[in-house]
Formats: structure tokens, C-alpha cells, sequence
């Protein structure tokens, strides 16, 4: 008996849309990057890309547990220096772009320095709001807020 290997050929992608409206932040980025991956699929191999392309719609709503929304403080350099700056996930979120607290945090949950992993990331489209220019590609509803009752709050 041997190991199957997905190859590019016999892998067929998805779209899927998911609603991040009052979702629990880690749990969806955590379940993002696995699709994106192609981990919940059957004929996952870690070297071919078989992940499924996932538009995430009201990204602005998206919830954090606990004082996360104050306390969690995300740091980034401009390259000068002394050019360190922090912010927080509430002045994120209230934002000019509140769809960049997911992408970073599904960015971080993906292999690192891994050019696979990079253009998997190509597949990820995160809206604040509800209106998304991918009607074209006919996506399924993903409705991760009832697959378990801890992925949603009030």
C-alpha cells in the first residue's frame, strides 16, 4: 500500500463565503488558514497547493473574547529609526481597514517563509462590509457560526 499524492492536475477549487459577523476572531482565522491549506480535504498533500479560495464578508464585525480588544497590542516597524508603532485591535477595527485584523491573523496561523503558503494567501479576500465583487464565481455559503456554538458571540 502507498501513500497518495494529490497532483496539481487532479485538484478542484472552491469558493466558499464566510460571514464574520460576531465570530470569534481566533477561531475563524484558525479555520480559514485550514481551508486555505486544504487540510479539511481528503487528498491533502503539504507540498501541492489543494486549498479552496474563502471571501470573508463583514470582516468589521468580527469579535474578540475577553479584554482582547483593548489589551492585545500588535507591533510593526517602518524601517527608520526608533520607527516602532503599536496599535490595538479596537482602533483597528474602527479603522479606515478593520479587514486587516484577519488577514494578519490568518496570515500568522499559515507556514512560515514558505512560498507555498504565500501564494495560498493570494486566495483569502477579506471585506469590511457586505458587498464582495465574486458573485461571478457562484461561492458557498460556509456558515461557520453554527458549526459550534463557542464560534459565535452576542
Amino acid at each position: 500500500m502507498s501513500t497518495y499524492s494529490a497532483k496539481p492536475s487532479e485538484v478542484t477549487k472552491k469558493w466558499l463565503i464566510i460571514d464574520a459577523d460576531g465570530v470569534v476572531l481566533g477561531r475563524l482565522a484558525s479555520r480559514i488558514a485550514m481551508i486555505l491549506r486544504g487540510k479539511n480535504k481528503t487528498i491533502f498533500t503539504p507540498h501541492i497547493d489543494t486549498g479552496d479560495h474563502v471571501v470573508v464578508i463583514n470582516a468589521a464585525k468580527v469579535k474578540l473574547t475577553g479584554k482582547k480588544l483593548t489589551k492585545k497590542v500588535y507591533h510593526r516597524h517602518t524601517g527608520f529609526p526608533g520607527g516602532i508603532k503599536t496599535d490595538t485591535p479596537e482602533t483597528i477595527l474602527n479603522g479606515k481597514h478593520p479587514e486587516r485584523v484577519i488577514e494578519k491573523a490568518v496570515e500568522r496561523m499559515m507556514p512560515k517563509e514558505s512560498p507555498l503558503a504565500k501564494g495560498q494567501l493570494t486566495k483569502l479576500r477579506v471585506y469590511a462590509g457586505t458587498e464582495h465583487p465574486h458573485e461571478a464565481q457562484k461561492p458557498e455559503v460556509y456558515n461557520f457560526a453554527a458549526a459550534n456554538p463557542k464560534n459565535k458571540r452576542a
